[in-house]
């Protein structure tokens, strides 16, 4: 898994998941006031919460992790705990998220 050093920020506003490389990268430098060539991973989720995007600098270029869910949604970290446009999260956070959850386990989730 990831070493605990790695510094994980979920962006908690939408993103178009059309954005490739350089324009997250633009993102993280302009929205999230980081540089993206930092070693730090940026999760980014879609405005229906149903992809995901993972940016990453590696030594020489850009990484980008992608992944669409099927009936299933992603859940970002709790906004009302962020302290502005991003939430850092652990491995294990990153793991979860990247899980997803069901639709019909989220709807009985917000029913309660």
């Amino acid at each position: 898994m990831l070493p605990p050093s790695v510094r994980i920020l979920v962006c908690t506003t939408p993103q178009d998941m059309r954005r490739s490389y350089d324009s997250l990268a633009l993102v993280v430098q302009q929205v999230l006031g980081e540089n993206p060539q930092s070693g730090s991973l940026y999760v980014f989720v879609g405005k229906r919460a149903s992809r995901v995007k993972v940016l990453w600098w590696d030594k020489n270029g850009y990484c980008l992790l992608q992944k669409r869910l099927h009936r299933a949604l992603f859940c970002i970290p709790d906004v009302a705990n962020a302290s502005g446009v991003s939430v850092k999260i652990d491995g294990s956070g990153l793991a979860q998220l990247l899980a997803g959850v069901s639709v019909e386990k989220r709807k009985r989730n917000t029913l309660n």
